[in-house]
């Protein structure tokens, strides 16, 4: 629930600066003719801020296509944040906790140990929990509850995962299909002009392009987080299974 008050909250505010940059479009297209007429009067010379000349590309794109890309975008980036956030948070030192744990078994038991877990956030310090908490049953008992909650914990590792790669799929197909479409709107043009006119087919093709740009723009982005979070995902997994041989190491050593 927490994790989904976060999503929830992190979309909320890129929605928010997402409805004022709206706004500002919604403004700039009412002005339409003037932007036109005011960029006819910009010399070879001069050239737009790149925010600036960000604004005017999306509003040449057309809201239909490019809002649903800015959407993909904005969903895409809301759950990133939030999976580096959690994933950040579950890094845990695994050495110096495997220490404490040690040190709090020869000197105060299992269940010294189990409240050095307690006291530790993570999902190593909740396997250690498990696995220490079915000591009591045997050695392989033990180890089956590591592995089996091993699993568990993965699993909140990789939740909403696929839901980036989706976007990132989205994107550039979205994008294509503007593309296409632009281009079936450029030929009608055609068709209804009886005449091939650069200055029919160049607006229909420009806005086509801009789509793809766009939806390539937004699977790149998304793509470089994906990639950071399955590394980020891969390196606890990693440490997971290190610290399970361990547990099983301390835990036999205890016994005798």
């Amino acid at each position: 629930m927490k994790r989904l008050f976060s999503i929830l909250a992190i979309t909320g505010i890129m929605a928010f600066g997402t409805a004022n940059a709206t706004t500002i479009a919604n403004t700039s297209a009412a002005t339409a003719v003037v932007t036109t007429a005011q960029a006819d009067d910009i010399t070879d010379g001069e050239t737009l801020g790149f925010h600036q000349e960000l604004k005017k590309r999306f509003i040449e794109g057309g809201a239909g296509f490019m809002g649903i890309v800015l959407l993909c975008l904005i969903l895409g980036l809301a759950i990133a944040i939030e999976r580096i956030i959690f994933l950040n948070l579950s890094t845990t030192n695994t050495k110096k906790l495997t220490q404490n744990v040690e040190d709090a078994l020869s000197s105060g038991g299992v269940e010294a140990a189990k409240e050095v877990c307690r006291n530790t956030k993570g999902p190593i310090a909740s396997i250690y929990y498990q696995g220490l908490d079915r000591t009591d049953e045997g050695i392989e008992a033990a180890e089956k509850a590591v592995v089996a909650y091993g699993g568990v914990q993965m699993g909140q590792l990789e939740k909403n995962v696929s839901w980036i790669s989706l976007f990132i799929a989205l994107a550039p197909m979205l994008g294509f299909m503007g593309t296409v479409i632009g281009m079936i709107q450029a030929f009608d043009k055609i068709e209804a002009a009886g005449d091939m006119q650069p200055s029919l087919v160049a607006g229909g093709i420009k806005v086509a392009l801009l789509t793809t740009v766009f939806g390539l723009v937004v699977a790149i982005i998304l793509q470089i987080f994906y990639n950071y979070i399955i590394a980020k995902i891969d390196s606890i997994v990693n440490d997971m299974e290190d610290a399970s041989i361990t547990l099983m190491d301390l835990l036999i050593r205890h016994k005798k």
